[in-house]
Parts: structure tokens; C-alpha cells; sequence
């Protein structure tokens, strides 16, 4: 196995991530994306916003998907196949990598959490936030969730109000808290999971 240098991973770290909008049931799916792995992944949002949210997080240029290599473009076919599975309801897991950049150490260790959460299950934040060893921390955990970089494929929209209602949904993406709870419970019902109103 060759190891990079520290010259090359600062050269990797400048390659463009390749952009691409895929569609979906749900509208628009925005993604970055580069030869191993999904870096980033909204719905509500608009490609210029997008663009400058993935560049500011990860400080790396971006292209449009038709400019990429060959392997980065396989990677946001296979990632467009497997979002129509899941919405479908045909697919309990995505295998496509993610890879969190530009990612502090506790959204990190919040959404390693979100990610345990099964297909078909919630789980409060309070509850999220005891399982990673933070008792006490549900609003910190609140806030890591909503900053999500990669929505879906970590599944945000699985954790809910400790009161067992929606909570909220989206973070910075753009549309009204109904739009973005509505999105939210859309997500929700592909998995066969109905959570009731305030």
C-alpha cells in the first residue's frame, strides 16, 4: 500500500470537487462529489449557494460534473441509483462513501451518531446525545445535525423532538420551516415512519 506524502495530500486537497444535480421525487438533489466519495449532498438550496457552501467548508474549487474524471463520475452515477432505490423504498442503506472535510471533531462524533440510526428508526436529540456519551447536550446536538453537510446519506431527517414531534429540518437550506418539516416527514414516510404534529 503506497502512502501519500504530505505534498501530495496538499495537492489532493486542491483537486476541484465535481458538482452535479441530480433529479429525484423530492426535486433537485445537489452534490459535490469526488472520486471516492460523496462530500456533500442538499436538496433545498440553489447551485450558486451550493457551490459556495461546498467551497467555503471544504476550500476547494468546484466544476461542473461534465468536467471530472471518469471515477468521480461513476460515483455520482452510482449515488444517483441508489437515491432513486431508496426513495422508492427499495433501498435500507446507501453503499456509496461519504467523506466529512471541512468537519469539526464534535459534528463529526454527532453525525457517526446519526448514522447508527437504523433504517425505519428516530431517535431524540437528548437520546442522540446520551448514545454518543454526551448526556445533557441536545441542543449542541441540535446544532451539528443542522449543520449536516451531507443530508440523506447521513439521515438528519431520523432525528427528531425529544417530545416525539418532527423537531426541525434543514439547517441553512432554503424554503419555510413548513417546506423543509414537510420535506422532512416525506423522508420519514419512505421509511414507513409516521410522526405525529405538535
Amino acid at each position: 500500500m503506497t502512502r501519500s506524502t504530505g505534498r501530495n495530500r496538499d495537492i489532493g486537497a486542491r483537486l476541484p470537487l465535481a458538482l452535479a444535480v441530480l433529479d429525484s421525487t423530492l426535486g433537485p438533489v445537489h452534490v459535490a462529489a469526488s472520486a471516492d466519495g460523496i462530500r456533500g449532498l442538499e436538496l433545498r438550496t440553489t447551485p450558486e449557494a451550493f457551490a459556495a457552501s461546498v467551497a467555503k467548508r471544504t476550500g476547494r474549487p468546484t466544476q461542473p460534473i461534465a468536467r471530472a474524471d471518469l471515477a468521480t463520475r461513476a460515483m455520482v452515477h452510482q449515488l444517483e441509483v441508489e437515491l432513486a432505490e431508496h426513495l422508492a423504498g427499495m433501498r435500507h442503506g446507501f453503499t456509496v462513501p461519504v467523506v466529512l472535510e471541512g468537519v469539526g471533531d464534535w459534528d463529526r462524533r454527532v453525525l457517526a451518531g446519526v448514522r447508527d440510526i437504523p433504517w425505519g428508526a428516530t431517535a431524540g436529540y437528548g437520546e442522540l446525545a446520551r448514545r454518543i456519551g454526551s448526556p445533557g447536550a441536545a441542543r449542541a446536538v441540535g446544532g451539528a445535525v443542522g449543520r449536516n453537510p451531507i443530508g440523506l446519506l447521513i439521515p438528519c431527517h431520523r432525528v427528531i423532538a425529544g417530545d416525539g414531534t418532527l423537531g426541525g429540518y434543514g439547517g441553512s437550506w432554503f424554503g419555510s420551516r413548513e417546506d423543509l418539516l414537510a420535506l422532512k416527514r416525506a423522508l420519514l414516510a419512505v421509511e414507513g415512519v409516521a410522526v405525529r404534529g405538535r
